[in-house]
């Protein structure tokens, strides 16, 4: 008997299971007919019933089963205390920036790798410098730091003529250095992945420099002294893991 359950309740799951997935495929029907224009990544389910989440890269918005409404913003869970959206958005951005990879980044490692940090950097923001003129004291924390090109004034100006100048020099990490003390880096020029940073960087939210992924995902916006966000990675890292975002080391 107990065998006749077990059987029938698998059952029972992959209907169900099949059920979701063909209603999220209706979704994504309908919204084709209505943003034809629109590419999502994956519709799913989201917890409110009749409301489907719609991933597309870094961003999440939800629509409505027949494709007609769409919601931006943060959904909730008022009971448990949390943020589902930046949750999913989380694991999101995580997601982006291995797709990237860290071979498009400049990285500076600490001898011993405890934590990792993303920093979307501009060359000539005051606040970027800061951080970087410090860069022995994340270091000396275990934090391996992770920088992404986010010049500010956007494509074909000063700070991003400078960001392309640096990852084309022979030695990328001297030259940022040099170029974060306030030296003008000699004028060059080859493919780059400035372009692709800036846009994800946007698609992140970015709206100032520097800013702050962590390994798990979160945003910091601003500077942040190599001891008080070796503690919160600390923080994080101790907390209990979400299932939607897949930690990157």
């Amino acid at each position: 008997m107990k065998r006749i359950i077990s059987a029938a309740l698998l059952g029972l799951g992959w209907m169900l299971s099949g059920a979701a997935q063909a209603d999220a495929k209706a979704v994504e029907e309908a919204l084709k007919q209505n943003l034809p224009t629109l590419k999502p990544d994956s519709v799913q389910p989201s917890p409110i019933p009749g409301l489907y989440e719609v991933m597309m890269g870094a961003k999440l918005f939800y629509v409505s089963e027949d494709g007609r409404y769409l919601i931006q913003g943060s959904m909730v869970d008022v009971k448990d205390r949390k943020d589902l959206t930046e949750a999913k958005l989380a694991g999101a951005r995580l997601s982006s920036l291995d797709k990237m990879g860290v071979g498009q980044m400049i990285v500076f490692k600490p001898k011993t790798t405890k934590h990792v940090a993303y920093v979307f950097t501009d060359i000539d923001c005051g606040y970027c410098r800061k951080l970087h003129s410090e860069i022995d004291q994340y270091l000396a924390q275990g934090i391996e730091i992770r920088y992404l090109f986010f010049p500010r004034s956007g494509p074909n100006t000063d700070s991003y003529f400078k960001a392309v100048s640096v990852w084309c020099a022979k030695d990328r990490n001297a030259a940022f250095t040099k170029a974060k003390k306030g030296d003008t880096p000699e004028r060059k020029d080859c493919d780059n992945p400035v372009d692709e940073q800036l846009a994800l960087g946007n698609a992140f939210g970015a709206n100032g420099t520097p800013m702050i992924v962590t390994e798990k995902g979160d945003i910091l916006p601003g500077y942040v002294p190599a001891a008080q966000l070796a503690k919160i990675m600390e923080q994080q890292a101790a907390d209990p893991p979400e299932p939607q975002a897949a930690a990157k080391k």
